[in-house]
């Protein structure tokens, strides 16, 4: 069967795929939220220098069997997750055979795979093994470790995407802007069908140092559930934590050819800047994020009144929370107190590049079981974080039509995703 010309139309999700510490797939994550546990703990003697103690580690050996040793003698370990996590969407939207060519030309086919810090970990590996005045023991790959763009060439490798393809670097903003950037692509008739997300692994000394020493990451040495408890007095910065997420978009037209599950639709997406100096700091006029939000919801067709859940950035940072409180404020305005807020980094701790992917799978998760989950580790909410930030327990029976994933990033990178429920 051969799907139709390009045709600007409704863009839908019909795969997903995910690893982070908290399990190995989406299923396994997913329950693990419903069941509240977390997925970040202690760890003693992270390197020299470092403060931090507590961080979100895939500790299993990754399951790479199934990809061939030509392509993963070049890929670093961030690139390594998003193979796993595009298997498993790719398996979702086309079955156990992924034979998209008997439905696709594979030129119509994509990836958009953003990062963060892509492979800095393999770098400095590499930098150190070359320094070494005893022995030249660094890979001879370095060159391909290194390339940001790496794990998008793997991906279209792997599955023989010869369409669009990009990276977006664009923080902990990234996951996110790659979803809404494969939308608008779609949108625009250059693409049928793409693979978007995001993935990061940040493990090594030298990367973790290079974020502690900013202040960022978590200062919390006793007690786990003040290690990332987002909207709470306690915070006192983000855990860190490595893993990929992707979803599978295709134009609605197309994937109802081939009768695909349909899981959700993306419906609106908008990216705006900061422009601001400080590029750790949320900048205190609000614009950036604020004109992100609304000009999502403004391409949704939708208005304020029409959200039904928020996935908030929520990082368990002092100045995040607050900063992103006053943006939802000026949003949604008395308003903002009737929408379910949560913080799903709560149980996962913060992905980087890969949030915004992952957190677009919960929010489909949400609208698939109507449950909201619960902002966990909320026991002493700042009073100047008053909105309804869902404390520790679920919601449940709630019928969720319109959601939205928020995502911010240093820098002054701003991404708001509308995820709506389908209907055909």
């Amino acid at each position: 069967m051969t799907i139709s010309s390009f045709k600007p139309g409704r863009v839908v999700i019909t795969g997903y795929g995910s690893i982070c510490s908290l399990g190995e797939n989406s299923h396994d994550i997913w329950q693990n939220i419903l069941n509240k546990q977390i997925g970040y703990d202690f760890w003693d003697d992270p390197g020299k220098g470092i403060s931090s103690r507590v961080y979100g580690r895939i500790t299993s050996p990754l399951k790479l069997n199934r990809f061939s040793k030509r392509i993963l003698k070049n890929t670093p370990r961030f690139a390594d997750l998003a193979l796993i996590a595009t298997d498993e969407a790719i398996t979702m939207a086309f079955g156990k055979e992924q034979n998209l060519s008997e439905y696709y030309d594979l030129r119509d086919c994509g990836v958009i795979l953003g990062t963060g810090w892509a492979g800095f970990d393999c770098s400095t590996v590499n930098y150190y093994a070359y320094s070494d005045p005893n022995t030249l023991s660094a890979s001879a790959h370095s060159c391909f470790n290194s390339m940001p763009n790496i794990a998008t060439s793997s991906i279209s490798v792997n599955w023989a995407l010869k369409g669009y393809q990009n990276t977006p670097i664009a923080a902990c903003a990234t996951g996110n802007i790659a979803i809404g950037d494969a939308f608008e692509v779609i949108k625009s008739g250059k693409a049928k069908m793409m693979i978007a997300g995001g993935s990061e692994s940040l493990m090594q000394p030298f990367t973790i140092w290079s974020v502690d020493v900013l202040g960022a990451l978590t200062k919390e040495r006793i007690d786990l559930h003040k290690a990332c408890c987002p909207f709470s007095l306690d915070r006192s910065g983000f855990v860190l934590s490595e893993g990929a997420a992707v979803v599978c978009l295709e134009r609605l037209e197309d994937a109802q050819a081939r009768n695909a599950t349909i899981y959700g639709e993306i419906v609106g997406y908008a990216n705006h800047s900061d422009a601001y100096v400080n590029l750790t700091t949320p900048a205190p006029d609000l614009v950036g994020r604020v004109t992100t939000i609304q000009k999502a919801i403004t391409a949704a067709g939708i208005s304020i009144n029409d959200i039904d859940y928020i996935n908030a950035h929520g990082t368990s940072t002092p100045m995040n929370d607050f900063n992103e409180t006053l943006v939802l404020k000026e949003v949604f305005g008395s308003h903002a107190y009737n929408i379910p807020i949560s913080s799903t980094k709560s149980y996962t701790g913060h992905l980087i590049a890969a949030a915004g992917g992952i957190e677009t799978i919960f929010c489909l998760k949400s609208i698939e079981n109507n449950i909201i989950p619960a902002t966990i580790n909320l026991n002493n909410p700042d009073p100047k974080c008053d909105l309804n930030y869902v404390p520790n327990e679920h919601l449940t029976d709630q019928p969720l039509e319109h959601v939205i994933n928020v995502n911010y990033g240093f820098g002054g990178a701003n991404s708001c995703l509308v995820i709506k429920r389908f209907i055909p």
